[in-house]
Order: C-alpha cells, then sequence, then structure tokens
C-alpha cells in the first residue's frame, strides 16, 4: 500500500499561520515584499469589502485563497475595512530581506478596530471616534468613552436608563465587554453596537485603578474627580488595556479623565433623544436638528457643538455666560468677521497634536500645526481686546506657544513633504553638514552636463544622453547610429530596440558619490524630524488647551451665525417654573418649507399653577407634533447657549426633558407598537421632577378607542395630580380629553385651528385656546390622494355612525337617570356600606397611587356594591 502524502506548509506560511493564532479575531494584513496579502478566509472576506481579485494557489496540497494589494495602496485600502467594521492587524517585515538569507522577520505593528482608529480616512472630522467600554456592577453600570484620535477620555456609572442615554448620545464607533455579560448587555441595550468581548479578568477594580495610577502617573484618581465611582473606574480601565492590547503605546496626548457628571446636564432618555432627532434622524434623508444649527468651521468646532447638543446645561450662570458671547458678538459685526478669518485657518489641532504624541504624524503636519497655531495668536488679541469679560477669560487659556511655533519653522521647511522619506523636508541652514551634502547632490546636475558636452565632443555622437533609473543606475544613451562611436572604454550595460546604454568608470565614483550624499541626507532628514516630534510632545498639554478653547470660540461663533442668518431672540433663562414661548417656531421645519412660504409661528405658556398642562385637539397634519416638537426644542437651544427661534422666550430653568412622539415599533425586540408606547411612558411617570418639560403625542392610539381614551385620561390625570406639576403639552385627537378642562383646575384646552372651505378644509397651523369639535380625518384622506368612491363611502357611513352615536347618547342618558333613582332608592344615608366606602376612601394614599392602581382600587369599590345589591334583591 503506498504511503499517504504527508501535506507540507512553505516556511512563509508557516510562519503566517503563528501570527494570524495570535490574532484570530482580526483580519491579518500580511507583508509580502511590495504587497500586503491576505490568505484563506481573510482573503475571501477583503476581496469582497475591497473589490479586488480572489485568487488561490496550491500550498501543501491543498487549495489557499489569496488576495492581495499593494503596500503603498494601504491608505485607500484600510478604511473600507475599518468602516466595514473589521479588526486589522498590520503584520510589517522587521527587517530588511537583503540583510538576511533565511525567511525575513515579520510582526504586527498595528492593530486597526473601528474604535480606536487614527487614519483619516477612517474617520469623520466634526465627529469623535470613542471607544466605549461597559461594565456591570452588581447595582449600577460603569462606562466609559476614549477618543484615541483626540485624547479625550471621560467616564460615568448610573441605571441602565441613564447608561442606555449615553449610549445613544456618544454612539460609540467600539463597545468593550465582558465576556460573561453578553447575554446582560443584549438584553438591556439591543443588538446595534458594534462589540468585542473581554475576558472576565479585565473588569476588575484593582486591575483597572493600577492601568489608570500608572498611566496618569498618579497614586489615586482623586484629582480627576473619580475616585469614588468604582464602575466607572473598571469600565476606563478597560478602554486602557485595549489600547495596549491593539499596539498603542504612545499615548501622551490621554493625559486627563473627566467625569461625565449626571446631575449637570439636562436629563433626556434615549427615546427623547430619537423622537427629537437631534443628530439622528428616523430615516436616511432626515434632517436632524445638528444639520440645521451646525455652523462651526473647525472640526473641534464641530465635535464640541455634538457633545453640547447632548449635554445641554441646567445650571444658569454658565448658560447666561454663553448667552452673552453670542449677543456681544451679534452686537460687534467686526469682530465676528475677524474670528470667522482667523477659525477658517486653523486646522484639527487636537488630531494633529495626538499624532504627534503616537509618533504618527508627517512633516506636511506639523507645518499645519504651526500655521494653526499661529492663526490663534491674532484670535486671543481680538478676545482680550473685547468687551466681554467672558470673552477675555477664555482668551486668557489661549497660550501664545512661540518657542514651539518657532522651532517649526526653523526645522522644517513650509512646503514640508507628506511623507519624510521624499526629502527635503529639514529647512536650509538648520543642519551644516545636510546642507553641504545637498551642495554635492545639487553641484551633481553641472558636473553631469560638464561630462555630457566633454564626452559628446570627444565621440563626436551629438545625441548623447546621460540619464537614471533605478534598475542600472546612472548610464550613458547612445543611438544605434551612432553605435560605431563608442570607445572601447565604455562599458555596454543595456540593449534597447533603438539605442545601446553604457556606463564609465567616472560615471560609476560619480554615482557611488551621489548616491552616498542621498543616503545620507535621507537619514539625516529623519534623525532631525524624528527629533523634533520627540521635542513638540512637551506641548501636548497646552496645544489642547488651545484647541479646546478655540472650539468653545467656534460653537459660540456658530450660534452667532444662526441668530443672524434665521432671526433667532436671545433667551430668559430663570429659576421660576414658567415657561412663555412667543411667535416659536420650529428650526428643522421652517428651514424645509417651500420658498417664499412662511412658518406659522405659537405662542406658548406654561406654569405649575394656572396652566400646568395644555391639551392639544385638532386634525391629523395640521401641526401638533411639531408644536410640541418646537416647544422642546427651543428650550434645548436656550440650555445649550444658543439663542431659539422665537421672537421671544422667557425659560424656567427645565432640569428633564421627555417626549413620547409618535408610534414607533420595536418589532425586532417583540414588541407591539403600544407595547413601546406605554413603556416609554410609564419611564416618563417614573421619573418626572418638579423642573420637568413632559410633551406626549396621541398617547393610547395603539390600542383600541375605549382602552385608549381611558388610558390618557388616567396618565393626564396623574401628570396634573403628581406632587411635582410637570409642565405638560399633551397632542390627542381623542376629543373626549377636552372634557378635563373642566374637571381639573390646570388642564387647558387649545386646538389647532382650522378652516372649513365648501367641499375642503385649510390647515391653519395656529394654537388657540378651546377644543376641537372633529378630527377632519375624511379631509386629510382627500388630500393623500384617495379614490373617490372611498371617499363618498367614508363620508356616508361617518353619518351613519354620527346619528346611531347620538341614539346611543340619549338612550344612555335616560337608562344612567332611571339608574340613578333607582340606587338613591336602593341605599339610605346610614348604610353600613356606605360607611365602609368612605374609610375606603379616606385611607387612599392619592400622592402614590398609579393610574392602574387607581383603576383597580375603583373597580373592587364597585364590585361592593354590586355584591350589596345582590344580597338585598
Amino acid at each position: 500500500m503506498a504511503k499517504k502524502k504527508e501535506k507540507t506548509v512553505t516556511p512563509l506560511m508557516k510562519q503566517y499561520n503563528g501570527i494570524k493564532t495570535k490574532y484570530p479575531d482580526a483580519l491579518l494584513l500580511f507583508r509580502v515584499g511590495d504587497f500586503y496579502e491576505t490568505f484563506g478566509e481573510d482573503a475571501v472576506k477583503a476581496a469582497g469589502i475591497l473589490g479586488i481579485i480572489l485568487t488561490n494557489r496550491n500550498n501543501g496540497g491543498e487549495r489557499t485563497e489569496l488576495a492581495g494589494f499593494p503596500h503603498h495602496s494601504l491608505n485607500t485600502y484600510l478604511p473600507k475595512l475599518v468602516k466595514a467594521g473589521c479588526r486589522v492587524a498590520i503584520c510589517d517585515q522587521l527587517e530588511d530581506p537583503k540583510t538576511t538569507k533565511t525567511i525575513v522577520k515579520r510582526g504586527v505593528t498595528e492593530l486597526v478596530t473601528p474604535g480606536v482608529a487614527l487614519n483619516d480616512e477612517v474617520l469623520n472630522a466634526k465627529t469623535n471616534n470613542f471607544l466605549g467600554a461597559l461594565h456591570f456592577g452588581k447595582r449600577l453600570i460603569g462606562l466609559s468613552f476614549l477618543d484615541v484620535s483626540t485624547g479625550e477620555f471621560l467616564t460615568t456609572q448610573g441605571d441602565i436608563a441613564y447608561i442606555d442615554k449615553l449610549l445613544q448620545n456618544f454612539n460609540p464607533s467600539e463597545l468593550l465587554i465582558s465576556k460573561s455579560n453578553k447575554t446582560d448587555f443584549k438584553n438591556s441595550f439591543g443588538t446595534d453596537f458594534h462589540i468585542f468581548y473581554q475576558e472576565d479578568w479585565v473588569f476588575k477594580i484593582d486591575f483597572a485603578r493600577e492601568s489608570l495610577n500608572k498611566h496618569f502617573n498618579t497614586k489615586s484618581l482623586k484629582g480627576f474627580g473619580i475616585e469614588d465611582i468604582d464602575e466607572g473606574i473598571i469600565a476606563a480601565g478597560a478602554a486602557l488595556h485595549y489600547l495596549s492590547e491593539t499596539q498603542h503605546h504612545k499615548l501622551q496626548h490621554i493625559s486627563r479623565i473627566g467625569r461625565i457628571a449626571e446631575d449637570a446636564y439636562v436629563w433626556m432618555d434615549r427615546f427623547t433623544i430619537r423622537n427629537l432627532e437631534l443628530y439622528q434622524g428616523t430615516s436616511a434623508k432626515s434632517i436632524t436638528l445638528l444639520d440645521v444649527i451646525d455652523k462651526t468651521i473647525s472640526p473641534m468646532g464641530g465635535r464640541l457643538l455634538k457633545r453640547w447638543l447632548a449635554l445641554p446645561l441646567k445650571s444658569i450662570a454658565p448658560i447666561q455666560e454663553r448667552h452673552e458671547i453670542v449677543e456681544y458678538i451679534l452686537k460687534n459685526p467686526d469682530f465676528y468677521n475677524k474670528l470667522s478669518q482667523h477659525i477658517k485657518k486653523i486646522g484639527d489641532v487636537e488630531r494633529l497634536i495626538s499624532k504627534v504624541a503616537t509618533g504618527k504624524v508627517t512633516p506636511r503636519e506639523i507645518i499645519q500645526l504651526k500655521n494653526s497655531l499661529e492663526a490663534m495668536v491674532p484670535i486671543k488679541t481680538l478676545a482680550q481686546n473685547s468687551e466681554n469679560e467672558a470673552l477675555q477669560i477664555l482668551a486668557e487659556k489661549i497660550n501664545n506657544l512661540d518657542h514651539l511655533r518657532a522651532k517649526i519653522k526653523e526645522t522644517l521647511t513650509e512646503e514640508a513633504p507628506v511623507n519624510v522619506l521624499k526629502g527635503n523636508t529639514i529647512a536650509t541652514g538648520f543642519h551644516e553638514e545636510l546642507d553641504e551634502l545637498r551642495g554635492l547632490a545639487t553641484s551633481g546636475k553641472n558636473y553631469l552636463d560638464k561630462m555630457l558636452a566633454r564626452e559628446t565632443e570627444q565621440t563626436g555622437i551629438t545625441s548623447l544622453k546621460i540619464a537614471s533609473n533605478n534598475v542600472f543606475g546612472y548610464y550613458i544613451e547612445v543611438r544605434n547610429t551612432h553605435k560605431d562611436k563608442v570607445p572601447n572604454t565604455w562599458i555596454r550595460k543595456q540593449t534597447l530596440v533603438n539605442a545601446e546604454r553604457y556606463i564609465t568608470e567616472e560615471l560609476k565614483e560619480y554615482e557611488a558619490k551621489i548616491l552616498g550624499a542621498e543616503e545620507r541626507i535621507l537619514a539625516i532628514e529623519q534623525q532631525l524630524f524624528n527629533q523634533l516630534v520627540t521635542w513638540i510632545t512637551q506641548f501636548i498639554d497646552p496645544v489642547q488647551t488651545n484647541a479646546t478653547t478655540i472650539a468653545q470660540l467656534d460653537c459660540l461663533r456658530s450660534f452667532t451665525c444662526l441668530a443672524k442668518e434665521n432671526d433667532y431672540a436671545r433667551p430668559t433663562i430663570d429659576e421660576t417654573f414658567e415657561l412663555e414661548i412667543t411667535n416659536g417656531r420650529h428650526p428643522v421645519i421652517e428651514k424645509q418649507l417651500p420658498l417664499g412660504e412662511a412658518y406659522i409661528a405659537n405662542d406658548t405658556y406654561l406654569d405649575r399653577d394656572k396652566q400646568q398642562m395644555i391639551m392639544i385637539t385638532g386634525p391629523n397634519m395640521s401641526g401638533k407634533s411639531a408644536i410640541l416638537r418646537q416647544t422642546a426644542l427651543i428650550v434645548l437651544l436656550a440650555q445649550i447657549g444658543s439663542f431659539v427661534p422665537a421672537s421671544a422666550a422667557r425659560i424656567g430653568l427645565v432640569d428633564r426633558i421627555f417626549t413620547r412622539v409618535g408610534a414607533s415599533d420595536n418589532i425586532s425586540m417583540g414588541e407591539s407598537t403600544f407595547m413601546v408606547e406605554m413603556n416609554e411612558t410609564a419611564s416618563i411617570l417614573n421619573n418626572i421632577s418638579d423642573r420637568s418639560l413632559v410633551l406626549l403625542d396621541e398617547i393610547g392610539r395603539g390600542t383600541s378607542t375605549y382602552d385608549g381614551i381611558s388610558i390618557a385620561w388616567a396618565i393626564s390625570e396623574y401628570l396634573h395630580e403628581h406632587p411635582a406639576r410637570p409642565k405638560t403639552l399633551f397632542a390627542t385627537h381623542y376629543h373626549e380629553l377636552n372634557d378635563m378642562g373642566e374637571t381639573f383646575l390646570r388642564i387647558k384646552n387649545f386646538n389647532v385651528s382650522v378652516k372649513e372651505l365648501k367641499d375642503n378644509v385649510l390647515f391653519l397651523r395656529k394654537l388657540i385656546p378651546g377644543g376641537s369639535a372633529h378630527s377632519f380625518g375624511i379631509h386629510v384622506a382627500k388630500m393623500a390622494g384617495m379614490p373617490q368612491q372611498v371617499l363618498h363611502r367614508a363620508n356616508k357611513m361617518l353619518q351613519k355612525l354620527e346619528n346611531s352615536s347620538r341614539k346611543e347618547e340619549n338612550q344612555k342618558v335616560l337608562i344612567e337617570n332611571s339608574e340613578d333613582e333607582m340606587q338613591l332608592s336602593f341605599f339610605n344615608l346610614d348604610d353600613p356600606l356606605l360607611e365602609e366606602i368612605k374609610e375606603e376612601i379616606l385611607h387612599i394614599d392619592i400622592d402614590t397611587l398609579t393610574p392602574v392602581e387607581a383603576l383597580m382600587k375603583l373597580n373592587e369599590i364597585k364590585r361592593m356594591l354590586v355584591r350589596s345589591k345582590k344580597n338585598k334583591a
């Protein structure tokens, strides 16, 4: 029997398999010569994502898939892989192949994942690229966010609702979770995040404290204000550990960690963030609030604006400070224009200095950093000379950094290349030997010109040419027609179709001299550039401070631009519980109106004593939802420091904004529309405060009409009777709720007015006092293009049902009147049952009673009456 042939593995594949084993979860880019190659499943995946050719080769008797691309195209292909959610391990050649006779030594030099990317092609200039880490504690959950591209590092802890809101706000590109918490995370936060699971031992308090203290070179974390939040510390430690696992060791730019203080910002749950479409629309074509208000002109300003929108302030002093600066800039057009001109010259300083820290900065980027720092000097002077104290304080935070700018200027050429290997990086006059070698290389052209003239004269060949290429170096080219005139001392090097190429001893000597000079020039330039980058790292902290300050100024300049272009007014923020908006507009909808069409502005007034809740009725498409949303957005804009789309606004500080707007399915998690609606509403009712703003739209429409009316009524009553008395706008098409205005002191009826024409209805979109008696649903169907036959039939059915309803109502009144008479004759005032019911009612704690419990209690009293009635019968 023939012996089975053993599979043989080539040395290269053996090396590849060994490295791949260490990075099983990553797509391995394996450097082979001038190419990055992928093998097996990695090759299939890479070919699909990148659109490159998938081939195969025989490897020890087995077919292996293969796909690759040129190494110089890494910056083109890497972003595509990372954006597709791949973790990419870049394996480079760690030695020159010419210096070894065995297989070239290779190793992973960088592990790029969605959360730790530094490549400009992967990053979005105006969006942070956060790596998140989440830890499930016994009671609370720890959460940290780290952006390695900017050095920002934040941590916090809280309950599921708080962590859920922050995940929605910060939207991390990658999230680290302990392997043992896979199910916990899915049940609590769903499946929408790009997750990487880490070993459980990473999520330990001692390991986290040690990692953080070692990184920051501290003995405790008290100085950062996070000493007492163990869960948050564990999450932060896991994030920092992940950077070392992904070969990120130069992290000087991550110089501090901040705490996201829950009590410092307005509370908005994830439903509210989604419903208001702050920075994520419900569809791909949606225009978000951020799209409308972002007038920033620097990447740092764009990122900070998003943070301000996610975390509105609830402290009056800093809000008013922002308003004052915006008002000052608005009243001083010259200041606004100069500030805008200077900020336009500033690059992404935050990310540039991060590249310096990580050693991934190019000569051209260092020049950009220098130019950006130069553009900050006039901004400092401009703000210092302003008459606004808050602007003067910001100006003091900007560091001139004269020494740093001067050092860069004297070291680098102004036209520094993208890559130091391209040469002409170091400025003339900075390094004596470098200048001498450059002189030698430059004078070479004159030397070659003289040699060419001499050889032409001696040989009589007029068409001689001296040139060079990477293969043969320098050569003399002779056309075939003059071949017979070539001296015997010339050595033939290459034969072409129409010419021959030769070298001479003189040319060989010159080549060695020139090549030696060029190699030495390159070595010196690299050395000097690396020394400069290392020297700059001492300025990371002041450069980051400058970047943060410019970002704030850019955001405030953006608010000014927004107010100027859209006629926004400065809001008044005070400690009252009132909300008074005059001629309020929806900031997004008004920008989407057809040219020439004006937005119908509306007034809104709410307080805790007289008009706590406005019940808004009106037909669909009349603008009820827009009024609700614009109220929330006006409050939100005011408390991030912006002016607002209104002619005037007085806002008693709001600490929580809740919205339940429209029906939103969560079918993927097996929940009906109505269940989602009830979950969101329950979240509101369980978290309201005396400074809350509650916006409810069409509550109860996900179930039957009578169920819906009952639930909407109970929720409204609960909000009215709650000790906190939260300011509430309740839009509904249940006209029956208008009756609440007569029963409850602080509920007022308003409706969105319509004008009835002969065969149509005109939506005026104006909020006026009083309830609405019609829904105009058939008119809306007509506007939508419903067939005439359907509309005619609907009108007939409506008339029939209304007539039937009137008859039933009349019968009901007669029956109720007769029943009332029977009940009065059935019970006398001394009946012990009435005494029992009285005691039952008196012992109810109305302040803590939920709507459901109230209905159950009412049902219990009803059963007592029914039982008594049967007994007496």
